[in-house]
């Protein structure tokens, strides 16, 4: 797909976010609509994956963990505009009884979703695992993982972090969300996260960084680090997206992290967001 396309379908899911979590009058926009590049590339463009497939057991195909578990109404839009699910029930977000909760969950058997997520600090483990697994069985397929920057203040991820590097865990390719805003405030103010690129190379890891709101440099450098996989080490990408990109009113500023726009604000960031692909 060019990009063009890419970009259409990501104007989409922009739209959905909105509206899904205007619907709710709840959930997490701000993450959201700074990963709707990376994630409509990945999910279109980069992974090995044939949503009608798929299995928890991911044998065969490329898998995907969400470990900022939050940003939940992103996925749930570009996994259902990829075919994992009717977009007809993005209507369903955070409802009583949907298979679309507020943070993902394996118990309602959505396809795509094959862990609980949003305990901030546990998708890289968990990730770790399932590309050992793809080692021990011999699938050549890659094991995707996306974190937040606020996450990174989480210790389990840097113990994580050093088990894959010193154990040359080269199927994975880890990228973090670096908006440099969390729920209570700046990551700096919060908790300084320091030289983050070092941190990974330190802990033997290769590293790339890219702008998560580019969708040319998303699809160049992921298929970057797809070259660059298997090479004894796994792969960091330290992504720069902007919280809430597309909406002028909840860009540079964290309060859209977890707040719910009302029918007016709802309406005022709609408009600025381009109908591509029909809203559901």
């Amino acid at each position: 797909m060019d990009t063009k396309g890419l970009q259409d379908i990501a104007a989409q899911v922009r739209r959905d976010i909105i509206r899904m979590v205007h619907g709710a009058k709840s959930g997490h926009p701000g993450g959201s609509l700074g990963c709707a590049d990376f994630l409509t590339a990945l999910f279109f463009q980069i992974m090995e994956i044939d949503p009608e497939k798929f299995t928890k057991e991911g044998t065969g195909e490329d898998m995907f963990f969400l470990s900022n578990g939050h940003i939940t109404p992103v996925l749930y839009s570009v996994m259902a505009r990829r075919g994992f699910f009717p977009v007809s029930e993005l209507a369903t977000f955070r409802k009583l009884h949907t298979r679309l909760q507020g943070h993902p969950t394996p118990v309602e058997g959505l396809p795509g979703i094959r862990i609980a997520s949003g305990s901030l600090g546990q998708g890289v483990s968990v990730a770790i695992g399932a590309a050992l697994a793809k080692k021990a069985n011999q699938d050549p397929h890659l094991v995707y993982a996306l974190t937040g920057d606020g996450e990174l203040q989480e210790g389990q991820i840097w113990e994580a972090l050093m088990f894959a590097g010193a154990k040359h865990v080269d199927n994975l390719i880890v990228t973090v969300d670096y908006n440099g805003k969390q729920i209570d405030g700046p990551t700096d103010q919060v908790c300084n996260l320091g030289k983050i690129r070092s941190k990974f190379e330190a802990f033997n890891w290769m590293v790339l960084e890219m702008d998560g709101n580019d969708m040319k440099k998303c699809v160049q450098t992921l298929t970057l680090a797809k070259t660059l996989a298997r090479n004894q080490k796994p792969v960091a990408i330290i992504m720069k997206t902007e919280m809430g990109k597309g909406v002028d009113f909840m860009m540079g500023t964290h309060k859209w992290h977890g707040s719910a726009p009302n029918d007016e604000q709802a309406a005022a960031a709609l408009a600025q967001l381009p109908e591509t692909l029909g809203d559901y």
